[in-house]
């Protein structure tokens, strides 16, 4: 999970995720255009997000596809859940006390 959340610290790499569930099945090339990178450099990052479980690449002939893994993000989303009811509950104090400052 440290991995995943490593992997997630980074704004290209959560791109790169998010044009991946639009477009499922992007190539290296196809995912470095919108960011400005040079191939190596997006290999780079998209090696951070295989170390991570969050991508698959597959290759066929010269290109390199690449897809979504959704497992490491599912569990990084229940250990997260799990403490949700402790913010929940700090955010609810603090519109509360909010509220009261607000009243004359």
């Amino acid at each position: 999970m440290d991995r995943t959340f490593r992997a997630l610290a980074d704004a290209t790499r959560r791109g790169v995720l998010q044009r991946l569930m639009d477009e499922p099945g992007l190539s290296v090339s196809e995912l470095a255009r919108p960011f400005s990178l040079k191939l190596p450099g997006m290999t780079k990052h998209l090696d951070v997000l295989s170390d991570a479980g969050l991508i698959t690449r597959t290759k066929t002939g010269r290109t390199v596809a690449v897809n979504l893994s959704p497992a490491p993000m599912r569990e990084a989303m229940a250990w997260l859940g799990r403490y949700e009811r402790f913010w929940t509950a700090s955010l609810d104090r603090l519109a509360a006390f909010v509220e009261e400052e607000g009243e004359p």
